[in-house]
Order: structure tokens, then sequence, then C-alpha cells
């Protein structure tokens, strides 16, 4: 499976459904696209015809505002019918504008920032009580790091050496109002996860396929500790006029916008793939 050419496919799906709703967070969406595709392609155990079975991975969206992302690819793998996503924030959809569990696919609601890692690490706590093999995942954005209910749950998964949780943070830089430098510092990053009993794991390339399948696999392999992945991406990445801009954390694209987005997004699909 071409997992770059379909993380720009599913960019493009996510561009048509924030356009038509005219909401969501592009922005970060787009940073995080490949971590999202990568992990329930490929990565996770877990699948439509599994939510059922206690040993399926889990996954929690912690940065929730960009559920607009995570929809797309639970509709791509068949969790629920891909022309729902027409309804995305709509009045009446259960597609709402952070993670709803009425989706199939959804473990939980999440989007108040700082609570992801937190629920996360108990149900890596319960997969240990209970002598299941399943990993927790969970998707953090940088900004959210100043949420001091981050670190408790850093702690607390650090005690219980939780090696079946695999946290990720979507370094971007930016957040909705500023640089993460200037809001809240992440310098020392790697060190500060460290620091608290984490095995860190560096991702270059927070966007290349390739270098994330590494990591992720390097993660699965750690013992006594959980892992932290930090994946430096590309806020809009995909479409010039978006990327490394803080303005796109939450805006809707005129029409020529959109259409220029989508050319771009068409383009570097097909470039990613020779």
């Amino acid at each position: 499976m071409d997992l770059e050419k379909k993380a720009y496919a599913l960019r493009r799906q996510t561009l048509q459904m924030v356009y038509r709703a005219k909401s969501g967070h592009i922005g970060g969406d787009f940073s995080i696209m490949e971590i999202l595709t990568l992990l329930y392609n490929e990565v996770m155990r877990v699948a439509p015809d599994r939510m059922e079975d206690p040993d399926r991975d889990r996954f929690v969206l912690s940065k929730g505002h960009t559920a607009d992302a995570l929809y797309a690819v639970l509709a791509d793998r068949g969790f629920f019918d891909s022309k729902e996503l027409e309804s995305f924030s709509q009045c009446g959809t259960r597609l709402i504008g952070h993670p709803n569990n009425k989706v199939p696919g959804i473990e939980m609601d999440s989007g108040s920032l700082g609570h992801g890692l937190a629920v996360s690490v108990g149900m890596a706590i319960a997969g240990k009580m209970d002598h299941r093999d399943y990993r927790v995942y969970t998707v953090m954005g940088d900004g959210e790091l100043a949420e001091g209910s981050v670190w408790e749950a850093a702690m607390c998964a650090a005690q219980y050496k939780l090696d079946n949780l695999c946290a990720v943070v979507d370094r971007n830089r930016l957040q909705i109002s500023g640089t993460t430098d200037q809001v809240m510092s992440t310098a020392g990053l790697g060190d500060r996860w460290s620091s608290f009993g984490w095995s860190v794991i560096e991702v270059e390339d927070g966007n290349s396929i390739p270098q994330l399948r590494a990591a992720f696999a390097k993660a699965a392999q750690t013992k006594g500790k959980p892992t932290l992945l930090i994946a430096d991406t590309v806020k809009g990445k995909g479409v010039s006029f978006m990327e490394n801009q803080v303005g796109w954390h939450h805006r809707i694209p005129t029409e020529q916008e959109y259409e220029q987005a989508m050319a771009e997004l068409s383009e570097r699909g097909l470039e990613e793939n020779g």
C-alpha cells in the first residue's frame, strides 16, 4: 500500500470537508496526516470488525481539534461510509468538531487539551492489569504540553512502567496564538521527557512515512518504560501558502485558495510517488 499517496488523498478529503463545513483546523490536520495514516493502516491492530475485541489496540487523539483528519482516516478504513463525511460539522451530525465516541472507531471524546495522555495512561494500566497485549497510542500537540496534567500523566506512566504506551508529540511549533517558543517554550523537549522516565525517539521528519515507521517499530520493542515520539512536522503540510503559517491553525480557505490547495495536493501526491 502506498501510504504517502494515501496521506495526500486524505488531505484532499479533509480539505473538502473543512471547505464545505466552513469549520475546521486544517493546519494541524495536515501536520498529523502521515502519523494517522501509518497508525491506522499498518501499525495498530484495529479494524471496523475488531472494535469489540478486548485485544484491539487503542488510539486517543488528544489534540482533538484535528478530528477532521481522524474522521477522514476512519472513513477510508471503512469504519463508516465516506459519504457521511459530507455532514462534518453540520447540524445534527455525529461528526462534530472534536472526536465523538458515537462515531465507529473513536475510543473516547477528546479535545480538552491535556486530557488525552492521562486517559491513555489509564487504558495502558488496564491492559497491564487484565494481562492483555494491546498497545495504546495517543497524539498530542506541542502547544498542549503547557498543560500540567500532561506531566502528571507522564510521571504516572513511568512509575507503572507502561511499555504498552506510545505517545506522539506533533511538533509543528505553531499554536493558535503564535509559535510555541513565544507562548511556552518546548526547548529541550527530549531531555524533559527522558528525565520523567520515558524512552524518547526524535523523528527528524515527522511527515516521512519511512522515518515514522522505523520509530513506531522501535517503540514497540521498548521494554520497561513508555515511549514518546517527537515528530517534527510541518503545519499545513502539502500546501505552499499554508505551510508554517500560524494563521492556518483555524481558518477557512476562500474559493480561490481552495482550488489552489486542491491542485497543489494533487501535484504533491504525484511527486511523492515519483
